[in-house]
């Protein structure tokens, strides 16, 4: 299982057996599954937290914001001033980094030193995917890169089936300082994983600082960014605040929230291998048919919520929608800047993390001001159909001969 071979991703073709692959990439998955859970997990011990710490969930809901503006800000700066190190060392810091987050979150005495643990923990968040993704891009080979891509991104999403249920779980008997526990915990699994199963990749050969940061002088990678920020948008300022809608404006019990986190999970993890699929076959099909789906499935929400039985399996779809187009836009970043591949991939989460942070603060704001729990799932229809509206327009453009 272990590999001590040296890899270069500087190569189309790839430098690593299946097996090796293989178990590289259930350790990358197993970095997702952690990183998944102390996004997500958040949203489920909301209450528990602005209960804790005495604070509004609207003010609580700023938690949510600070991960994703470190994730915002983490992404992109340290992909571009590690860009000469080893891949696997840089995996090794990233979690480090991260483990450290969740631990000091767990610790915090009060709502503004949370707000900053989040933000650390939220800073190694977008580089470890989009690292990860080139390193399982160039493991598995260019043909199956799609399928790579959501096979990692499988860790993120199996989290909202186990792993943010149970922190929920653990919150509701424990305290909500034991999530953040047993998060950290999880990132101390995953650096074992990482020193035993990751080969010893090299920095991709010639990049720099400089090189790596041309990505952001390409109008299609921005355009990319900012379709997905608009469009996940929808999607975080629902779920943001998922644990008072279900139980306030749905009507159940606290003691249902694990389940329906759980429901989403499975949604989101289908979603993620719907979509890991298609974008190997029709990457912009996957794109246009994943923000088409985010538009009419919140606008369903928005209708069916103040019914359980209507909202339950509507909450299934939101999962389904919101990770179908998770992969398409990780390789049209990667595509759209092969020669500063990982900023590009990072930018990935760059933008979902900037639609983590305005949905969130866009649907508490709309909570507070007094149009109620349910006003975040119009606010998600408004995002989501402009975000439909975006990825039409950014798929015309890279048709043009001139932009391929």
């Amino acid at each position: 299982m272990t590999s001590s071979a040296t890899v270069s991703p500087t190569t189309e073709q790839p430098n690593a057996s299946r097996r090796t692959a293989g178990w590289a990439i259930l350790a990358l998955a197993l970095g997702g599954f952690g990183i998944g859970t102390t996004e997500f997990a958040t949203m489920g011990i909301l209450p528990l937290i602005a209960h804790g710490l005495g604070t509004s969930i609207s003010t609580a809901g700023l938690v949510i914001t600070a991960y994703a503006m470190g994730v915002v800000v983490g992404a992109p700066l340290i992909s571009t001033l590690t860009a000469r190190l080893p891949r696997k060392t840089l995996l090794l810091a990233l979690m480090g980094l991260f483990v450290i987050g969740n631990a000091a979150s767990a610790l915090a005495p009060s709502i503004s030193m949370l707000i900053l643990a989040r933000f650390v923990a939220g800073l190694p968040h977008g580089a470890f995917f989009g690292v990860g993704s080139v390193v399982g891009s160039h493991l598995v080979g260019p043909q199956r890169k799609g399928r790579a891509v959501s096979l990692m991104m499988a860790g993120l999403t199996v989290a909202n089936i186990l792993g943010v249920p149970g922190a929920t779980l653990v919150g509701q008997h424990f305290g909500w300082r034991a999530a953040f526990l047993i998060v950290g915990a999880i990132g101390l699994i995953t650096l074992l994983a990482l020193m035993r199963w990751v080969p010893k990749i090299d920095a991709l050969g010639g990049t720099s600082m400089r090189r790596e940061l041309t990505a952001l002088k390409r109008l299609d990678v921005w355009l990319t960014v900012l379709t997905g920020a608009v469009g996940f948008g929808g999607m975080f300022a629902v779920y943001s605040y998922i644990a008072p809608i279900m139980t306030h404006v749905s009507g159940l019990s606290a003691d249902w929230l694990p389940l329906v986190l759980a429901i989403f999970g499975v949604g989101m993890t289908l979603g993620n291998l719907l979509g890991g699929r298609l974008t190997d076959h029709s990457l912009s099909t996957s794109l246009l048919v994943g923000f088409a789906s985010i538009a009419a499935i919140m606008t369903t929400f928005a209708l069916v919520a103040h019914n359980p039985w209507l909202a339950i399996p509507t909450v299934f779809l939101i999962g389904v929608s919101a990770q179908f187009i998770g992969p398409a836009i990780q390789i049209r970043l990667i595509e759209s800047s092969p020669d500063a591949p990982s900023l590009a991939a990072s930018m990935s989460h760059s933008a979902l993390n900037i639609a983590n942070a305005g949905g969130a603060w866009l649907g508490g704001a709309v909570i507070a001001a007094g149009f109620g729990l349910l006003s975040p799932a119009w606010v998600a229809v408004i995002l989501g159909s402009a975000g439909l509206l975006l990825a039409i327009g950014t798929e015309w453009r890279h048709r043009r001969p001139a932009v391929r």
